[in-house]
């Protein structure tokens, strides 16, 4: 189960901490309301989110969508909570995140070198190649082993033409090297780290209806990633660029 934390303004008669469901986009979570003002203290705070985080963890959570820049991560570890990864929509948005970063460097997308490193050949790294690949005239693919079959694939299927086996010298001259896992012995004008839950995400913005059901105040790249996760939000409708940044 996921739950969610929120701060919340105090308030006539308001509970310190209060947990209920909630559904966001059709999704249930178990969200603990923290009350917060400007002038608790710190010490009450920790108490609070430990108090929340002891609920959750009573109502079968084991992932929590977050508050924004949350720093109280060491209370809720003791109930074995832990935030929801990003890792999976940083690796599903990979394509479109490079388009995006090419765009704003004001690099032509179409004739651009993307380089692609990972220590194995996973359906993430398939997908990202391949949808690559149809954009970007020079892909170049570092593995481990393997990649063979992908190559011939995408040349019979596609007509395209992925280069294995790039040297290091070519990896950094990519305008994008995209790292699955990391590498300290490679670096590009630009790289974009997928394993690095820490780097802040591009612009994501939903239609229109959908926004305006979200709810205020949560970390945006763990709460589309759960959404995205448990299918609440389908393949296409998040869109990478605008003016929203998440983190």
């Amino acid at each position: 189960m996921i739950g969610m934390l929120s701060w919340k303004e105090p308030g006539k008669r308001e509970k310190t901490v209060a947990v209920k469901e909630r559904s966001v986009l059709r999704m249930r979570f178990w969200c603990a309301e923290v009350l917060r003002g400007p002038r608790t203290p710190e010490a009450v705070l920790r108490r609070r989110v430990a108090a929340a985080g002891k609920r959750l963890r009573k109502q079968g959570v084991t992932r929590v969508v977050l508050p924004e820049d949350f720093s109280y991560g060491s209370q809720l570890e003791k109930w074995d909570l832990r935030p929801v990864s990003t890792l999976g929509l940083r690796r599903g948005i990979a394509a479109d995140w490079v388009r995006w970063l090419l765009t704003e460097q004001g690099a032509p997308a179409a004739g651009a070198r993307v380089a692609v490193s990972a220590e194995q050949l996973t359906g993430e790294v398939v997908r990202t190649v391949t949808e690559l690949s149809l954009r970007h005239r020079y892909v170049l693919l570092d593995l481990s082993r393997g990649g063979e079959d992908l190559c011939r694939q995408l040349r019979r299927e596609y007509g395209v033409s992925l280069l294995l086996g790039p040297s290091k010298e070519q990896l950094e001259e990519a305008e994008v090297l995209v790292l699955f896992d990391p590498r300290e012995d490679c670096h590009s004008r630009r790289t974009l780290a997928l394993y690095d839950e820490t780097a802040s995400l591009p612009p994501l913005l939903l239609p229109p209806a959908l926004e305006e059901k979200l709810p205020k105040g949560c970390d945006r790249g763990q709460l589309l990633a759960t959404l995205r996760e448990q299918g609440a939000l389908r393949p296409g409708q998040i869109t990478v660029g605008g003016g929203i940044s998440a983190k």
